[in-house]
């Protein structure tokens, strides 16, 4: 495989699937056979996972809310995906840990970073819920710091759509998809791959981040593997 261990991060949008909110079984399975294939060739994953599908604090805060307790909403709608997450993979066979950043001990173990590294190595799949604890931070910077911190080889960021366009895709039949990126450039060009905290902390630990279309059949595998999926982001050309 191209990558020994790998954080990958999946929106809460993608978790419910056309449905347009809550969770869709069915791409809960999808994704638990697709990362089931890839444990079983030794790769160490860690997954972080979005709330959108369930409440966004921005979206809170915009509506009147107080930002900071509607991004503390947000961090308890990720720890419901997580476990939820954690569900579907162990069905498939897979032995998972959700490690909460907020301490929540009857459903979820307290992040704690060596413990974390521990059940990596010992071949099991650990989620990360309720973002990094703390208000005014994405799930994106999340993944980015916690990759960091387990020392992962990549950030996988995992989408609707089969990596970064010069302009949404969805709108302008035009749009022209990047095969490869700098950080520099992600930044210059505001392209909205992640927010400017999450590709800063991937610029400054020299980890490369790879977007690309969580729907393709084995799609997750690929990218583990290092094919020419999606759009890679690297520190330089």
């Amino acid at each position: 495989m191209g990558y020994r261990r790998v954080l990958l991060k999946l929106s809460g949008e993608a978790l419910m699937g056309n449905q347009g909110y809550g969770i869709d079984p069915a791409i809960v399975q999808s994704i638990a056979t697709d990362v089931a294939a890839v444990v079983a060739t030794g790769t160490e994953l860690a997954i972080v996972v979005g709330g959108g599908n369930i409440f966004r604090g921005l979206k809170g805060s915009a509506a009147g809310m107080d930002r900071a307790t509607a991004d503390y909403v947000g961090m308890l709608a990720t720890v419901m995906n997580a476990i939820t997450l954690q569900d579907g993979l162990e069905r498939a066979g897979i032995a998972t840990r959700v490690q909460s950043a907020i301490s929540m001990q009857e459903v979820a173990e307290p992040y704690i970073r060596r413990k974390a590294i521990r059940h990596l190595e010992k071949g099991r799949v650990v989620i990360f819920g309720a973002g990094c604890g703390n208000p005014f931070f994405t799930t994106d910077t999340t993944a980015a710091l916690r990759a960091a911190e387990i020392g992962a080889d990549v950030v996988m960021k995992a989408t609707k759509v089969d990596g970064v366009y010069d302009k949404d895709p969805t709108l302008h039949s035009d749009a022209r998809r990047y095969e490869t990126l700098t950080f520099q450039d992600v930044l210059n060009g505001e392209l909205g791959v992640m927010d400017s905290t999450a590709i800063a902390l991937c610029k400054d630990n020299a980890i490369p981040i790879v977007v690309f279309d969580l729907f393709g059949p084995g799609n997750i595998g690929r990218a583990v593997a290092g094919e020419a999926i999606g759009t890679r982001i690297t520190p330089s050309p």
